[in-house]
């Protein structure tokens, strides 16, 4: 069966397909960081339907060395075993730009309307990341940061209402704080039963958000005493997320398409 992610950006890939249907030779194409379809396997397809100017858009809202850079890294290591070998260019990370902080933000928006009842706080909840990675330059927490900042600013929620957090620890070595798990089990002792999670570090919904937020968590906080769990659903394949696609991409290929 196909997984909610696979599913997810293919669907955002034929939808960016459809948007750049009328512009002059560009193909639109998307892989998998880990699993098929392969980066390798699409470049060299790519190169070999004659695209001589390859634009690789990592679909990670913030940058890590972990992950955007990771990607990348595929894309280079591909080119490395080309005879001939296309233009590449790479995208950087959207942690704030406006399409995603609004798309984030009318989720957000929308999901609560849909509520019969009012969260005491959302919890933003970013895949975590060994503090050591940050100590050694890792720009990661300062770019969730940029994001939790900008999405506070347009649902108009400060700190204390809308709180950051990092998901997805594990093996024994200290990771970014606070824990979301840790941190979200201890609300109802202090009085917080009524919460929503949204994980901003994530384009489209996958098995961390759906299994480790959407159900490990919300047993968790129920079983600590909390009363109401919402999650808030990633982008997807919204309109929302494809118009982003369409800006990045535009964005960067100024100079190539007329």
């Amino acid at each position: 069966n196909e997984s909610p992610l696979r599913r997810h950006t293919r669907m955002q890939a034929m939808e960016l397909a459809l948007q750049w249907a009328g512009a002059q030779d560009v193909r639109v194409d998307w892989a998998m960081r880990y699993g098929r379809p392969s980066i390798a396997e699409r470049l060299q397809h790519l190169a070999d339907e004659g695209c001589d100017r390859i634009l690789a858009v990592p679909l990670y809202p913030q940058y890590s060395a972990s992950t955007t850079a990771t990607v990348n890294d595929a894309v280079f290591r591909a080119l490395m075993r080309m005879r001939r070998q296309p233009a590449v260019r790479t995208a950087p990370s959207f942690t704030d730009h406006p399409l995603y902080i609004k798309g984030v933000a009318n989720r957000i928006r929308e999901t609560l309307r849909g509520l019969d009842w009012e969260p005491q706080l959302i919890v933003g909840s970013f895949h975590g990341l060994p503090q050591r990675y940050a100590d050694a330059g890792d720009p990661y927490p300062a770019e969730c940061e940029r994001t939790m900042a900008a999405l506070r600013q347009e649902v108009g929620l400060s700190a204390e209402r809308f709180p950051m957090t990092f998901q997805s620890r594990f093996g024994r070595e200290r990771w970014l704080t606070p824990y979301t798990a840790e941190y979200v089990a201890a609300l109802p002792a202090q009085g917080v039963k009524r919460i929503a999670v949204v994980a901003p570090g994530f384009l489209s919904d996958c098995i961390e958000t759906l299994d480790e937020l959407g159900r490990e968590l919300r047993e968790s906080f129920l079983g600590q005493g909390g009363e109401q769990f919402c999650l808030v659903p990633c982008l997807n394949e919204s309109r929302e997320a494809v118009r982003l696609l369409d800006a990045l991409v535009s964005d960067e290929l100024a100079g190539w398409i007329p």
